[in-house]
């Protein structure tokens, strides 16, 4: 008789790193995450699993480490990718959306021809700490015309509230990973 695989648990894979990129912050590397096959396969199935049904025309990913999740979301999900970037880093005419984050500013764009009017969109990024970064990504995908369909996260830092302030906003957030005060 077979035994039952044992889950993946991304939280044994993920780094922590104290005191950067500044003293009192604890960073979450995914890095790890992002080198193992296995744990790849299991972030993109998972996600699948949980917005699969939903109508996703196009995944958006977030600067920068979201650009490897979106991509292999839309691999997964069949469907292309946009990029939300800091500013001054895509050409043509974009959309700017200022907002803070949790040690500091800064400004989002995307490229106004990315999204069209009525297009589902999935914004990924590797964490959701305040949610000022993804809130201006979903701010940019509406002002464009197009729906946010849900944000998918890997590592969700619950003490920063960020999926909490989504949720109100009334986005569906998922996250793999929550630190509770870690």
């Amino acid at each position: 008789m077979g035994t039952k695989a044992k889950q993946l648990d991304l939280r044994d894979i993920v780094t922590s790193y104290p005191d950067f990129p500044k003293p009192g912050i604890l960073f979450r590397d995914i890095n790890p995450v992002f080198k193992r096959n296995d744990a790849l396969n299991h972030i993109t199935d998972e996600f699948y699993r949980r917005y699969g049904r939903a109508r996703v025309d196009v995944v958006a990913g977030i600067e920068s480490r979201g650009f490897i999740i979106a991509t292999a979301l839309a691999l997964k999900f069949g469907k292309g990718v946009v990029m939300v970037r800091k500013a001054g880093k895509l050409p043509g005419k974009t959309l700017k959306r200022s907002y803070d984050i949790e040690y500091g500013s800064a400004t989002m764009e995307l490229q106004q021809n990315a999204i069209s009017k009525g297009e589902n969109v999935l914004i990924a990024d590797d964490l959701i700490a305040t949610g000022g970064t993804a809130a201006a990504a979903a701010q940019l995908v509406e002002e464009l015309g197009g729906k946010v369909a849900g944000f998918a996260f890997i590592i969700e830092l619950s003490d920063m509230r960020g999926a909490d302030r989504l949720r109100k906003m009334g986005y569906k957030v998922q996250s793999l990973v929550t630190y509770h005060g870690e």
